[in-house]
């Protein structure tokens, strides 16, 4: 497949967190389908990622949050590596379809945009991104959650 086919019909390419589109990625394991993420398939090609699975991580997996610049597990595990290497897959997913923006999932170590959790598995929330969001708002990608859609006019 080359760019072009991901951008036919005149429909933008859009990276979207597969968590909302219901895909079995969830760290807990639970589906969950947004439904306002879904309907965005008229307007837009959509393509899931999940940087989790896509480095390395199972599902389910144990919950993770971010302590500086490492991911660690509610036990302690650090998987700082193989949250870089999803990053460094959906990153490349992004070149070969053209996607310049994307629909993340809320809060999320990966995909939080502005908000997250501190990193103590207390339930407190921070200002920050998750791995991916940081990453993709470097390379200037629109972001936005799925209360702020109407940024994709």
């Amino acid at each position: 497949m080359t760019r072009d086919d991901f951008q036919g019909r005149g429909r933008q390419p859009l990276l979207v967190s597969a968590c909302l589109l219901g895909v079995f990625c969830r760290y807990d394991g639970r589906m969950e389908t947004d439904g306002r993420v879904a309907d965005l398939a008229s307007r837009f090609t959509l393509i899931p990622v999940c940087p989790e699975q896509l480095g390395g991580l199972p599902t389910p997996r144990d919950a993770v949050e971010l302590s500086g610049d490492k991911a660690l597990t509610r036990s302690g595990a650090d998987v700082t590596e193989a949250f870089t290497r999803g990053v460094e897959q959906v990153l490349r997913i992004a070149s070969l379809t053209g996607a310049r923006a994307a629909v993340l999932q809320p809060r999320s170590p990966s995909c939080g945009i502005g908000v997250i959790y501190d990193g103590t598995f207390s339930g407190v929330r921070i200002e920050g991104h998750g791995m991916l969001a940081g990453r993709l708002a470097e390379e200037g990608f629109l972001l936005c959650t799925p209360e702020g859609l109407d940024q994709l006019a």
